[in-house]
């Protein structure tokens, strides 16, 4: 069998190119901080992040074209760039859960700045380094077919389209974010709960029995329902995800507001009156019915949606159980191949010294012995975290890049691996006999910097094969990972402080609030605080665990969306959902124009960016919106009551920009296709 041709690189390696510029280090760690802020805040609102790579790519090429760089430097700043995004969502999976789990009392500066940034920071230099040592064997694997590095090189070989795509996506960011802002300043109606009546107090009754003289439960209560939120952000990760799945993210939240909450309040409804209405009511008001609502989802559906979250986790990992065996077998192959592998003097295949991983891995391994005493409070269980947080990080950074390289980023089960480290690390807490929220803090410690070493793994093996394909320098991207990862670190911090204290200063709680539900920080919470704390509400997990199973049964393509469906507020799911079907639409109104496939490549590209724009800019104007609240500065108010019929109109013009843009965007037929969108 003849060997392989040998890999020809875009840029040949003989070629000098400006590459690791100050420019191009610079427009990547300001993007690496927006996109990671921007994904930060989408996280922790709607439970879910978009890859970071495409619009790094377009914003990058935009800005370096003007001031006429190269392509290596494109390169250079797409994956700095990047590299903000995967700490984000490492981030929001688990630094939440120190807050929501008691572990941290307070999250401000002075308590949680340090013990967050260094979590961040020891996290992603572990992916960096792991993925270094691993980078020449798993780049050059050819069953690996890297689906999105392969698109995102394409993207930047087609940079001649950059500028168009920028437009796009700049001015959707410019519209997303005024929307937004108008709907915090109630120009028209952004949010609206309707109350419904579940049969009437003191009449209605379930007879437990056939008979006419058979035992009557007395029932009857109030519910509520919610319109879908008219969020850009929302809408544009409905459109991102596709009809299919928002549909399945929504059922969950019909089920939680549809089914579970009005039966329990129906069935409970008058215990419910004489154990939490003021003396001397007998029909409470609509505002009684409407806390009893969000408390019976707080605690009592959203532990069962835990439930249905731990199951789709579990079911995942194991519906990738070859990939994930697999990986597990390179992992430890690989890192004898990296052992025997000279250092090259090839431009293209030059590394970090092999000395600068080791003595990094080293300093790592002894800080975080240092940070998990000061969780714990205990030397043993320090060591224990620290040495499960090497063993396990290695191996899940290898199988989240093996997972990047086939199926790509956006479906890299990173919250399946951290569930699975929390667990290993909670059990071995308990089984040394470390306790309470120390050993609470302990066991998150270690999935936080787990979860942010295997996000930046996969996102930085993804970003070094688009570099092997174009021709760049692998330890330059390296050292630009590095700076990234620093400064996302920490910035990070104060994007996620911002949200939560803006939302205890607006009237909410802060992280779990419905406007902040992080939903599998909640679930890394209640498990943590379960397993290590002895608190758990058990039976209400138990039936969660059961209905994940029954969604198994009924092949439910994903029951973990399913089961943040539950989670999220149903306005949130039903905003995701309405930005599916708007993406539907859109497809129907492609097809029914005959454009060829190069069009029809366009077209989706275009209503990415669109999508893209319309969650960066309302992130954006996000934060902003927080800072106000953190800071205790008066938001302009428009109108005290907008008329309900203004979020439709406001939703109707949204849906029409998604679906026009797009469409007009097809551009003629002749026309060469573009590289089919990453997200």
């Amino acid at each position: 069998m003849p060997d392989a041709p040998k890999h020809r690189p875009y840029v040949p390696e003989t070629m000098e190119m400006k590459e690791f510029t100050a420019r191009a280090v610079i427009i990547g760690l300001f993007m690496t901080v927006i996109l990671g802020a921007a994904n930060a805040y989408l996280g922790l609102r709607a439970g879910m992040t978009i890859a970071a790579t495409y619009p790094a790519a377009v914003i990058g090429m935009a800005l370096l074209k003007l001031m006429k760089g190269s392509l290596l430097e494109e390169n250079i700043a797409r994956t700095v760039g990047s590299i903000g995004e995967s700490v984000a969502a490492g981030a929001i999976f688990t630094i939440p859960a120190f807050v929501i789990s008691g572990a941290w009392p307070v999250f401000d500066f002075q308590h949680a700045y340090w013990q967050s940034s260094i979590l961040m920071l020891v996290g992603g230099t572990l992916g960096i380094l792991f993925v270094t040592l691993l980078r020449r064997v798993m780049v050059e694997d050819p069953e690996l077919p890297f689906p999105e590095s392969v698109a995102a090189s394409e993207i930047h070989k087609a940079g001649q389209q950059g500028a168009k795509a920028a437009k796009i996506l700049f001015a959707n960011m410019g519209f997303g974010g005024l929307i937004y802002l108008l709907g915090q300043f109630n120009l028209f109606n952004a949010s609206k709960d309707f109350v419904i009546n579940m049969g009437e107090l003191g009449k209605s009754f379930v007879r437990l029995g056939r008979t006419l003289d058979a035992p009557k439960l007395s029932a009857g209560a109030m519910s509520t329902l919610s319109a879908p939120a008219i969020s850009p952000a929302y809408l544009g990760v409905g459109y991102i995800i596709g009809p299919k799945l928002a549909a399945l993210n929504f059922s969950g939240g019909v089920i939680a507001w549809g089914l579970l909450v009005p039966l329990i309040l129906y069935l409970g409804g008058p215990r419910f009156v004489a154990e939490f209405a003021p003396p001397g009511t007998t029909i409470p008001d609509a505002g009684f019915w409407q806390g009893q609502a969000s408390a019976v989802w707080g605690f009592v559906v959203r532990p069962i949606a835990v439930g249905g979250m731990l199951v789709g986790a579990c079911y995942t990992l194991f519906r990738m159980r070859k990939s994930l065996g697999v990986g597990m077998k390179r992992a430890i192959s690989d890192l004898k191949k990296s052992g025997q592998v000279s250092q090259a003097t090839n431009r293209t295949e030059r590394d970090l010294s092999p000395k600068i991983v080791f003595g990094g891995l080293a300093l790592v391994l002894v800080a975080m012995v240092f940070l998990y005493n000061f969780f714990a409070q205990n030397i043993v269980g320090a060591i224990v975290a620290a040495v499960v947080m090497i063993i396990l990080g290695f191996f899940f950074a290898a199988v989240s890049g093996n997972l990047v390289g086939t199926i790509g980023s956006s479906n890299n089960p990173i919250s399946g691996l951290t569930l699975a480290t929390l667990i290993i690390a909670a059990l071995l807490m308990v089984s040394i006999g470390v306790k309470g929220p120390s050993g609470v803090a302990a066991v998150l410690g270690v999935a936080a910097v787990v979860c942010v070493s295997s996000a930046v793994a996969g996102e930085m093996l993804q970003d070094l094969k688009v570099g092997h394909i174009l021709g760049g320098t692998p330890r330059s991207m390296q050292l630009g990972d590095f700076l990234g990862v620093i400064v996302a670190s920490f910035s990070l911090f104060f994007v996620l402080m911002l949200l939560h204290v803006g939302n205890i200063r607006a009237g909410g709680i802060g992280f779990g609030d419905r406007q902040l539900s992080a939903p599998q920080a909640g679930l890394m919470a209640m498990l943590s605080r379960g397993i290590v704390g002895g608190e758990m509400a058990w039976p209400l997990i138990v039936v969660g665990i059961l209905m994940g199973l029954a969604l198994i049964m009924m092949g439910v393509r994903s029951p973990m969306l399913f089961a943040v469906g539950m989670y999220l507020p149903l306005e949130t799911t039903f905003a995701i959902f309405v930005g599916g079907v708007i993406r539907w639409l859109t497809d129907v109104v492609r097809d029914r124009q005959n454009f060829n496939d190069a069009q029809k490549a366009r077209v989706e590209n275009a209503g990415v960016l669109t999508a893209s724009g319309f969650i960066a800019g309302e992130a954006l104007m996000g934060i902003v919106i927080a800072v106000f609240r953190f800071k205790q500065w008066p938001v302009p108010v428009i109108f005290q009551s907008p008329a309900v019929i203004s979020g439709f109109i406001v939703l109707t013009i949204l849906a029409v920009v998604m679906i026009l843009v797009p469409i007009k965007n097809a551009g003629s037929p002749d026309e060469p296709a573009p590289p089919t969108a990453i997200m």
